[in-house]
């Protein structure tokens, strides 16, 4: 086996993904992960989803289990870890891909009650903070470990309350590094444009305004395919990432290059 085919491999690598009901980026990454050697939780507030994903995952021979999990709950996140750990022996890598999209009203910032003010928040940008508390220790235990957040295009520059919780993820991606460096744990994010995947097809329907804005304004394809984020979740995940952390790759078409 060539040095570069070694650095792309996760063979031994205990992942956890949230974020990953049928349809969605997370059942994407799970998948990738799982392609790539590593043993995946499956976790999502839809316990049956989860484990849907996972029971697919397991019939063409991989290593995954899928469970329940609530972010906003740190008992919750855990209980997640823990079983990460009876299944697999511990947690090599986090991607934090549960989030709220498709589920927050359209509407300005200041026309926002604070009751989903905070539930965007909680979900958005505290779920992640949980779930890394969760598996920190435990990555440190196996001498480090790769987080990957999932931002977003909407965050650059924010202009809802979702794009404020991206851009808020983005600061505790940077925060968490630099935290996390000495202990060979690194902290990256991804920030997607337009995925066609069930929360942005629910979100932005095709023959919406917001499509043809892209379609002006996206240097390349105006939307993307769930697998096109692939490669930018195993470069900051596989050894050949090893020296890479506290940034943000923008898989986006260069939307992020719009005037």
């Amino acid at each position: 086996m060539s040095r570069a085919t070694a650095d792309w491999s996760l063979d031994g690598k205990v992942a956890v993904v949230t974020g990953t009901a049928p349809g969605g980026i997370g059942e994407t990454y799970a998948r990738a992960l799982a392609e790539a050697g590593a043993s995946v939780v499956c976790a999502d507030i839809q316990a049956s989803g989860a484990k849907a994903v996972a029971d697919t995952l397991i019939g063409e021979g991989h290593r995954a289990v899928g469970v329940g999990v609530d972010i906003t709950d740190p008992d919750s996140t855990d209980a997640m870890a823990g079983v990460a750990v009876r299944e697999y022996g511990g947690v090599d890598i986090l991607v934090n891909n549960a989030a709220l999209m498709a589920q927050l009203p359209q509407i300005p910032v200041l026309d926002y009650d604070l009751e989903t003010w905070h539930r965007a928040m909680d979900v958005n940008v505290n779920g992640a903070l949980h779930c890394c508390r969760s598996v920190v220790d435990l990555m440190r235990e196996r001498g480090g470990g790769r987080i990957v957040n999932q931002s977003s295009g909407g965050a650059y520059p924010p202009s809802s309350v979702y794009g404020i919780t991206k851009i808020a993820l983005v600061g505790l991606t940077t925060a968490l590094a630099r935290d996390l460096g000495p202990d060979h744990i690194s902290v990256n994010a991804i920030a997607p444009g337009m995925v066609e995947s069930s929360a942005s097809l629910a979100m932005v329907p095709e023959g919406s305004p917001f499509r043809t804005m892209m379609e002006q304004v996206v240097v390349m394809r105006p939307a993307g395919q769930t697998t096109d984020l692939i490669g930018a979740l195993l470069l900051l995940t596989a050894p050949a990432g090893d020296w890479i952390t506290g940034q943000v790759l923008h898989v986006d078409g260069g939307w992020i290059l719009r005037p």
